[in-house]
């Protein structure tokens, strides 16, 4: 009965507005793009549960020699997963990397989330981890309570044989360097909750006079530093530091739940899925009015989720935290279909925009909204885990450029396109797979598929991948994760294919 009536509800508020048939063909304009694997990266924070009881568990019957949790290094294994971005996050801004290496560590209360941090888990540990999962390690320095030394000297530790901070590291017993390439200056210093903010006069000589010291370290260092979408503070910082830069950094979560746990419904959502690509757009525009447009400086969205981390009164320091609240992080049946098309959104957003946008990190890798969850004794795959899954393991080696017409689906005054979809082939052109996002919470949808566009006859049938799940709200929990990419055969009658609701589905096309 509730569940009917919740139906019949979404029935009133949703409505699906036909102005098109939904077409997709190859758009011959368009320039095909080889883009960047790192585009399926990860971030990981010193919050919570994410390193203390989630990667690193020492004791637990899960856990290796070194204390990582074997079932998470499996789970990103599979994902092959590219690169980490640690150990903040807003953490890093207080953080001073010398308490975290040697053996005689001593723990330090984490003035930025209120709690203390035992200092085990530091800068070899984060590299040995890295090492036993297959990624790149990409370190975000303090440039809050830190300085353009102590970021310079983090490098040294990394990446050389001499020197005192090289020497160091050879001494806690890593004589081999560690070569380190991916370093971010700051994390969201414009932000009034980050300990350590600046203005916006401040942070483009801060970024400039840091990265200097960083490159002169390492000379083919790739540098990041924190920025926004928006002009009034990406702009100056440009103009200040752009020549010293590889990367901006900009962040996103589009259902911002800092204080009060309330998760959008699925169709509220759905309309949240066209803000990534708007934010990228909006970034793109502020590196070509500064000059380092064209892949000059690139985008790196090094930090982004559907949902914000809930933390109760981060920001307000004379009211202080609430804890116990940010056990409502660990709430299975938040993180429903809405995570995995969302998901599936964001990455074809990103591979639209792949000659610019290089590097992405969903954040974080495990539990709080992670796509990860792990207790005690095992581990849940949620419902994105599998999107970031099919994404990376499935997808063709470029991005092809396609021209789009799709139906609209409209909740009260909002639309957004009922579908999305990114197209990617081989190099030699012979072998297509489709990324496609069916938005609608109810309804299959039929696109038309333009093979003759990809030099195809159209078959009678395509394979193709499907996570969906029973309803919008479906979600997998603790020994039961039934939601996964099932194989199918998908028929196709005069060039037209089905799309579930709710799915993101993978068609080859060969």
């Amino acid at each position: 009965m509730k569940k009917s009536l919740k139906m019949l509800l979404l029935g009133l508020c949703l409505t699906l507005t036909a102005q098109a048939q939904n077409s997709v063909s190859v758009d011959k304009g368009g320039k095909q793009i080889a883009y960047s694997r790192m585009l399926f990266g990860s971030f990981i924070e010193h919050f919570d549960n994410q390193i203390y009881g989630g990667i690193y568990d020492p004791g637990n019957a899960l856990s290796d020699e070194d204390g990582f949790r074997t079932d998470v290094i499996e789970a990103l294994k599979a994902l092959r997963m590219p690169i980490v971005r640690w150990p903040g996050g807003c953490f890093v801004s207080t953080y001073h990397w010398l308490d975290g290496v040697g053996k005689n560590r001593q723990p330090v209360f984490d003035k930025t989330w209120g709690v203390e941090d035992p200092n085990t888990f530091g800068t070899d540990e984060f590299i040995k981890w890295c090492r036993k999962v297959g990624c790149e390690p990409f370190i975000c320095t303090n440039a809050g309570t830190g300085t353009p030394e102590e970021m310079s000297d983090w490098v040294e530790y990394c990446n050389l044989t001499q020197g005192k901070w090289g020497r160091l590291r050879a001494e806690n017993g890593h004589p081999e360097p560690y070569n380190v390439k991916y370093w971010s200056v700051g994390n969201e210093n414009w932000g009034r909750h980050e300990l350590g903010a600046r203005t916006v006069e401040e942070w483009g000589p801060l970024v400039r006079e840091s990265a200097k010291l960083m490159r002169s370290v390492t000379k083919d260092a790739k540098l990041f530093a924190a920025a926004t979408p928006d002009e009034s503070w990406s702009l100056p910082l440009l103009k200040a530091a752009g020549w010293t830069l590889d990367y901006i950094s900009i962040h996103g979560y589009w259902d911002p739940l800092f204080h009060v746990n309330n998760p959008a419904s699925f169709i509220d959502c759905m309309m949240k899925t066209e803000a990534p690509e708007h934010d990228i757009r909006r970034t793109m525009d502020i590196l070509d009015k500064a000059h380092f447009g064209g892949g000059k400086i690139k985008i790196a969205f090094d930090e982004w989720n559907l949902r914000n981390w809930h933390h109760p009164w981060h920001g307000d320091l004379r009211r202080g935290f609430d804890l116990e609240a940010r056990r409502k992080n660990d709430i299975a049946s938040t993180y429903t279909m809405a995570e995995a098309l969302f998901a599936g959104c964001f990455l074809n957003a990103c591979l639209r925009h792949s000659d610019i946008v290089d590097i992405a990190c969903i954040s974080p890798i495990v539990n709080t909204r992670g796509p990860i969850y792990v207790d005690h004794d095992g581990i849940t795959r949620r419902t994105h885990y599998y999107t970031l899954y099919m994404y990376s393991n499935l997808l063709e080696t470029h991005y092809v450029p396609v021209s789009l017409q799709t139906d609209t689906i409209t909740n009260g005054k909002k639309h957004t396109p009922v579908l999305d979809i990114a197209l990617t082939a081989n190099k030699e052109g012979t072998r297509y797979v489709m990324a496609v996002v069916n938005k609608d919470p109810g309804k299959d949808v039929s696109l038309s598929i333009d093979f003759a566009s990809m030099g195809k006859k159209a078959p009678k049938t395509v394979s193709g991948w499907v996570l969906a799940g029973k309803s919008p709200d479906d979600y997998n929990d603790r020994g039961d994760e039934h939601v996964k990419p099932e194989s199918r055969t998908l028929k196709v009658k005069d060039g037209t294919v089905s799309i579930p609701a709710h799915s993101v589905t993978f068609i080859t096309i060969q």
